[in-house]
């Protein structure tokens, strides 16, 4: 898992440095498969239910599984990226929203208050607690800065499959749900929305947007329970 993870760390340094005005997220897309290529890992997401790319890469108003293409990305858009490999059989998978140039302060702020609640959602994951800590945790820290959770997708358990028992949604009271075990290995990813939590899914059956068209942020991390507390396995 460790392995994993940090290969799934430093192909997303690899493209956050690639990102600037007029790259493309298929050229964003087609990078991360060919380090996948040559690490002889394999990309997790495609042909995963019939998923059709290497990376989801959501701009702007979508907020996961977004669909790489042609269209060059603009000076103050922004752009999550989620990604995973499966490496001697065991997964690894993380996202980033990162900005391309400069961006306003309200999606700095967004930004920043996502990464945040990701941090805050990790440091909740403790043996012992409880699998709602982390929800909780998440909601509370996006909330008090005035953004909104969204409520259709979840965390989840992660290993030997990508998608794996328990579900992690990023809301919820705190001291419900299964307690945490030193062991566990999970995915903990907060998608905040700058206006309405509400989601919509577009034609294509996959990407999903804000229903108001304001921006979405996505933060992930791989994480390992530990005795001494959680250990980010998708961090450089």
């Amino acid at each position: 898992m460790r392995k994993a993870g940090r290969m799934v760390a430093e192909i997303l340094q690899i493209l956050r440095e690639k990102v600037r005005p007029g790259i493309t997220t298929m050229q964003l897309d087609q990078l991360a498969e060919e380090q996948c290529i040559k690490w002889k890992a394999r990309p997790a997401f495609k042909g995963y239910g019939g998923f059709p790319f290497t990376i989801c890469a959501s701009p702007n108003d979508r907020v996961v599984h977004g669909f790489a293409n042609h269209e060059p990305l603009l000076e103050g858009d922004i752009v999550s990226i989620d990604f995973g490999l499966i490496v001697d059989g065991f997964y690894g998978d993380s996202a980033v929203t990162i900005p391309v140039g400069e961006i306003d302060q309200e999606t700095t702020q967004l930004l920043q208050v996502t990464k945040n609640s990701l941090d805050a959602g990790i440091a909740a994951a403790r043996p012992d607690g409880h699998l709602s800590d982390i929800s909780n945790a998440v909601q509370l820290l996006v909330e008090k800065n005035g953004f909104s959770v969204v409520r259709e997708f979840v965390g989840h358990g992660i290993g030997r499959q990508l998608h794996e028992d328990p579900q992690i949604p990023n809301y919820g009271l705190p001291g419900r749900g299964p307690k945490l075990k030193e062991g566990m290995t999970i995915a903990i990813e907060p998608m905040v929305n700058a206006g309405l939590a509400g989601v919509k899914v577009l034609e294509d059956g996959w990407t999903a947007v804000t229903v108001d068209g304001k921006r979405s942020a996505h933060f992930e991390h791989t994480i390992a329970i530990t005795a001494h507390g959680p250990e980010i396995l998708t961090r450089l």
